[in-house]
């Protein structure tokens, strides 16, 4: 039993948090900037924004990690500080996690690496599981209470990842994927596969994050569910469907689509409900109050927030290609 089972067993249902990325735009990161270098260069914003989420109800947050890597940071000229940022990435999570009243968890955002394995890439299980070991010390070192390795598309980078960070700590781990079109992330990977995949290597909760849309998340965690009827599972979906609207993006899912979609993925069986890309503390205050009873489920019409409109791309710019990482909480 993890601390994810016992805070489970007292609470119900756990609220994780929702984007960073935007929260920390707002707050003067400017684009293709590496939002892992602000933990130590601007640690009181980044806890600003935990602290936003904490009050929203959040009951896990995640740290300000995601492009954690050896690998990504090598993009922005600080692959030699990976320790480092990410122990500044945790210790700034747990400062706001430490101020509230009730316990929260810290948890560390591991994301994909941006290389594909061998014979795809050049990238070897056993480097990439060592880029994984060197940033779960830090997080663990910094004083997270779980691992989060997320927006996953490839099964053998989770294995590896696993692999990495189970050398270096003994804190729980959970693992998410986004998926895309069809049920199946870019790689092709099923929500039966991966639960089946995952459960073998005893991760401590699998689910489904980022994403094409909320049909497509929900759909994968209702498989994953069916296949595994005891696992733990997580739901952290977009806010709805992206656009650009001038110069700025947005995301049609509001505080009342993504409190409704919290409400389906409960009765659905998942025990952890949070959301990604495109959500601010407001969504996650009106998920929380809508989980608690606090106020009627929101009647919405739930196609606005799956259907598209014509995109117009944007040009490539920034040492991350566009303004920032895919399928970062942004």
């Amino acid at each position: 039993m993890s601390v994810l089972h016992d805070l489970i067993a007292e609470r119900g249902v756990l609220l994780i948090d929702g984007a960073m990325g935007t929260e920390l735009f707002s707050r003067g990161l400017e684009s293709g900037g590496a939002p892992e270098l602000w933990n130590v260069e601007h640690p009181d914003r980044v806890t600003a924004v935990h602290t936003d989420y904490v009050n929203a109800g959040s009951d896990i947050i995640l740290t300000n990690s995601f492009g954690g890597t050896g690998f990504r940071l090598k993009l922005h000229q600080a692959d030699d500080r990976v320790i480092e940022l990410n122990e500044a990435a945790a210790r700034v999570a747990r400062a706001a996690a430490d101020a509230s009243d009730r316990r929260v968890l810290v948890a560390g955002s591991m994301g994909p690496t941006g290389e594909l394995l061998e014979p795809m890439g050049s990238m070897t299980p056993d480097t990439c599981a060592s880029a994984f070991a060197e940033q779960a010390k830090g997080l663990d070192a910094g004083g997270a209470d779980v691992l989060w390795i997320e927006t996953m598309s490839h099964l053998d980078e989770i294995a590896a990842a696993v692999e990495g960070a189970r050398s270096v700590s003994n804190l729980p781990i959970c693992a998410t994927l986004s998926y895309d079109t069809a049920g199946r992330t870019m790689m092709g990977v099923t929500g039966e596969q991966a639960v089946i995949r995952l459960a073998e290597l005893g991760v401590d909760a699998v689910g489904a994050n980022c994403g094409n849309n909320l049909s497509d998340t929900e759909a994968a965690l209702h498989e994953m569910r069916a296949a595994n009827p005891d696992i733990l599972l997580v739901s952290k979906a977009n806010a709805g469907m992206p656009e650009w609207v001038g110069a700025e993006l947005h995301y049609s899912g509001s505080p009342e689509i993504m409190a409704a979609h919290a409400i389906r993925q409960r009765d659905a069986g998942i025990q952890i409900i949070g959301a990604c890309c495109g959500s601010s503390p407001a969504h996650l205050a009106m998920m929380r109050k809508v989980l608690d009873g606090e106020i009627d489920v929101p009647d919405v019409d739930f196609e606005a927030a799956v259907k598209r409109s014509a995109i117009v791309p944007r040009e490539r710019r920034g040492p991350r290609g566009r303004d920032r990482p895919a399928g970062a909480s942004y």
